[in-house]
């Protein structure tokens, strides 16, 4: 890893637990929590794709509402428009991971620039990350709002480079999802793979550089103490 000058990160589902909202839908509909906490968040990722191969970029708070009104609608549940607002909400304050706030320290102990790179809006990235008190770790919260387009278009990896100042071989980028993971890889970035749940790594022709259990794995992989896939 002597070449990483930087490591960038997704942020929902790799630094923040996007199925923290469970607990504010279970407050509106008791015991069905998971369930559209589950549902909405992959409506929310078809809605992103699919926006961007139609070239109808939506910002990412109205690619979130949509998929709740979706949700709701299959799963024949009533969404007023205050309990549609506070859900959606709940996105803005998502919990970290256990794992994040001491291994960002570690990190930024390392004197590695920290950045974001997410499909969120600029008020939705900055917003998350304030509200978990965070904010400090990272030089820089970068949105797809800029290229109107979101990942795993190639044009989002780029941003990183420009904001950064670096070659994709200079950056570790750093993501739990697989879709992300393969797109960042295909750019040209060295890629670690955050397998929190076991899964299977999507077969879309190539494969990380690395996969750890959790994100307190990334600074072994930058002391090198973790082999490369």
């Amino acid at each position: 890893m002597a070449d990483t000058k930087a490591i960038v990160f997704d942020l929902y589902g790799t630094l923040y637990d996007v199925h923290s909202v469970a607990q504010q839908c279970n407050v509106f509909y008791p015991g069905q929590g998971t369930k559209i906490s589950e549902m909405w968040r992959q409506k929310q990722l078809e809605y992103t794709w699919l926006r961007s191969l139609m070239g109808q970029y939506i910002s990412f708070e109205q690619a979130t509402h949509d998929a709740l009104v979706y949700t709701c609608n299959h799963l024949k549940l009533y969404l007023d428009e205050k309990t549609c607002e506070v859900l959606c909400e709940a996105y803005l304050n998502l919990s970290p991971y256990p794992e994040v706030p001491g291994t960002l320290q570690r990190l930024k102990d390392m004197d590695l620039p920290l950045a974001i790179l997410s499909n969120g809006s600029a008020f939705s990235i900055d917003s998350v990350v304030k509200n978990s008190g965070l904010r400090e770790y990272f030089s820089h919260l970068l949105s797809v709002e800029s290229v109107g387009v979101f990942k795993p278009d190639q044009r989002v990896y780029t941003l990183a480079c420009e904001a950064l100042g670096l070659l994709p071989s200079q950056i570790l980028f750093v993501s739990s999802n697989a879709w992300d993971a393969s797109g960042a890889r295909y750019f040209g970035f060295d890629v670690c793979w955050i397998n929190r749940r076991d899964n299977t790594f999507d077969e879309l022709g190539t494969s990380p550089s690395y996969v750890v259990g959790g994100l307190d794995g990334v600074p072994e992989i930058v002391r090198g103490s973790v082999s490369s896939t």
